[in-house]
């Protein structure tokens, strides 16, 4: 699995990086808000995503809940037509994740498993991606569950109202 990450994923990292930089800021390329989602386009390359952050985050240590520092904790899909990128889920905790470790998301009783490299998490099949997308427009939230290179362990829930309207509205933004 690891060279997958590598391969596949590790030139995908920079177009999320970049992406993840442009989400984070309130900025032009925002072109719609959906309940708690929000839709951006990017020009340069052509990307659109559906990206929301955290309604509620526990992190514990050894049993018990700790206080931390972390980055932006964001859930999103995205499109890149010019790198054949249709509906990409992706995470980052706002840590480094541990090495070796996976995410493990919870929508509606459904699990599914992300790959983390760095600050990142993906599915790691653009099938897994579709089986996520299915169950988050099904759902009412998705608990992701991850552990961080310190020993932390956190649990980010996200709404998922209007996820539904918000990832059809990147996708079509991107696909003509």
């Amino acid at each position: 699995m690891k060279s997958f990450l590598g391969g596949v994923l590790g030139g995908a990292l920079l177009a999320f990086a970049a992406t993840a930089s442009l989400a984070q800021e309130e900025s032009q390329n925002r072109v719609n808000a959906i309940t708690d989602w929000s839709v951006f386009e990017g020009n340069d390359p052509r990307e659109c995503w559906a990206v929301t952050t955290y309604k509620e985050s526990v992190n514990t240590k050894d049993g018990r809940v700790v206080s931390v520092r972390r980055g932006d904790i964001l859930l999103m899909v995205f499109y890149r037509p010019g790198a054949n990128v249709s509906g990409q889920v992706a995470f980052t905790g706002g840590y480094p994740f541990a090495n070796g470790s996976t995410v493990n998301v919870n929508i509606g009783g459904s699990e599914f498993e992300l790959y983390t490299e760095g600050e990142w998490a993906w599915p790691a099949t653009p099938q897994e991606d579709s089986k996520i997308i299915t169950a988050m427009k099904r759902g009412s939230d998705a608990v992701l569950t991850a552990r961080s290179g310190r020993g932390t362990l956190t649990k980010d829930t996200f709404s998922l109202l209007g996820f539904t309207a918000a990832v059809e509205d990147a996708e079509k933004r991107c696909s003509n």
